[in-house]
């Protein structure tokens, strides 16, 4: 019969929060086509991970535990999610859009045999997916004519799954032999704030800000005053006021936070797509003409030299008071 496998994507045996919304394309496409929801969790000692992955609704969540797995490579997941799929037999095989999804799919694809739709915003049917194209400005409907699918998804066009009965979890062994990569280190910045992607409020500054100093002066003191994480528009980033993870939009990271603060960002397309399903987003920026306003669910055309302060203080006092 085949199944449907959704990938436990984790970071250190936690979950990333993208997974919850896969999971629930994943109970999408199980209602049209009937067949049954499966977790995978590739790692190292990751059974807990699994664990927590089948209180989410699926069926059953295998592990795939191996040493040369504790470590992501695209070779590694790969490999060891093909032998899954010769005992369990995977009709759909879904991943967060996440750099790691991005970077296993294809590889997973050819592995599979399988047609690829990605970024996927809607399940249509069975073999037909929604998905945007030109920096968001319009919506795709494409149709995959094979066998096997498999299916990258773009986690804030789904909300997120709640616990909802737990599955089986199953102890799936892998044989995975020794691949031409080899994992060395990750190096990222440590931070206090949250992750941009799995941030609850967001506050993104533009080439308004002027400066290096004046960004991290009005933009980052206003996120750390109300426990937000920090974004930036391309100009921004180009401009040498931040680092590019730090980047929203097309070609840098996708949010769609409970609260979007846009400071000094005029509001191209490209950002746009990046921000754009947000639930609020609050744009503040002096040209009253700016694109931004014509997303935002609240603007303010003022100097944001002279309001980001004000803002701050009030916006600190409120979550003191809870």
């Amino acid at each position: 019969m085949g199944v449907i496998a959704v990938l436990g994507e984790h970071r250190e045996g936690k979950l990333r929060k993208a997974v919850f919304s896969a999971v629930t394309a994943g109970k999408i496409l199980s209602e049209k086509t009937g067949k049954e929801l499966v977790g995978v969790v590739c790692g190292k000692d990751v059974r807990k991970t699994a664990e927590e992955m089948a209180e989410y609704g699926l069926k059953k969540v295998y592990y795939l535990d191996h040493p040369l797995l504790k470590d992501y490579t695209a070779e590694g997941y790969s490999s060891a999610i093909s032998q899954l799929d010769k005992s369990a037999g995977i009709d759909y095989f879904l991943a967060s859009a996440t750099t790691t999804g991005k970077d296993l799919l294809p590889r997973l694809t050819v592995k599979l045999d399988a047609g690829m739709a990605s970024d996927i915003c809607e399940v249509v049917s069975g073999n037909s997916f929604k998905r945007y194209i030109y920096a968001g400005s319009i919506i795709a409907t494409v149709k995959v004519n094979t066998p096997k699918i498999v299916l990258s998804i773009r986690g804030t066009a789904f909300p997120k799954a709640e616990k909802s009965g737990k599955g089986e979890v199953v102890d799936f062994k892998v044989d995975v032999e020794p691949f031409k990569k080899r994992y060395v280190k990750m190096e990222e910045a440590k931070s206090e704030r949250p992750e941009l992607p799995e941030a609850e409020i967001v506050v993104s500054g533009g080439r308004g800000v002027k400066s290096a100093e004046n960004f991290k002066e009005y933009i980052e003191k206003l996120a750390d005053a109300i426990g937000a994480a920090v974004g930036a528009s391309r100009a921004a980033v180009d401009s040498g006021f931040c680092p590019n993870d730090w980047q929203v939009g097309q070609t840098g990271k996708i949010v769609a936070p409970n609260l979007y603060i846009a400071i000094a960002i005029s509001g191209a397309i490209q950002h746009l797509a990046g921000m754009k399903d947000s639930k609020v987003i609050v744009a503040i920026n002096k040209d009253p003409e700016a694109p931004i306003f014509e997303v935002a669910d609240y603007g303010l055309v003022a100097d944001l030299f002279k309001v980001v302060p004000e803002l701050k203080e009030k916006l600190a006092k409120l979550k003191a008071e809870g």
